[in-house]
């Protein structure tokens, strides 16, 4: 049995900004763009993985999610706190370089870590963790 991971969700407040980080900031392929209700869901990947996926989605899509538990998740958007993703780059020097010019709040800049990797840390305009380890 080959079991993969297909696609991970990340919340977006914004989808436009989301989008432009995903595409023209980290090199993202557009996969799928879609609305509905007034919502829009987004999926993003790297060019030429189409089976590696992120999907940026409404935070408060599911109809099973309380007002008391929407209010909750933009808190914790807001604080950085709710989502994050782990990326991995041949070049951390220079995609940390083009992240940072972007204008997104970095967290860590590139630093080797005592358990053995490399990388850096930032938000993307949601507030969400994007961790990017260099690949070796």
């Amino acid at each position: 049995m080959n079991v993969s991971i297909h696609a991970s969700f990340l919340p977006h407040d914004d989808p436009d900004a989301s989008l432009a980080f995903y595409r023209d900031v980290l090199g993202f392929e557009v996969r799928d763009d879609v609305g509905y209700a007034g919502m829009r869901w987004i999926t993003v990947g790297p060019a030429g993985r189409p089976e590696t996926s992120i999907v940026l989605q409404p935070p408060a899509a599911d109809p099973g999610v309380t007002d008391d538990e929407r209010a909750t998740i933009a808190e914790m958007m807001a604080k950085g706190t709710y989502a994050g993703v782990l990326l991995a780059t041949d070049d951390l020097d220079g995609l940390f370089e083009r992240v940072e010019a972007s204008g997104a709040e970095v967290v860590q800049e590139p630093m080797d870590q005592p358990f053995g990797v490399r990388d850096c840390a930032f938000r993307d305009p949601a507030g969400n963790m994007v961790r990017i380890q260099e690949r070796r």
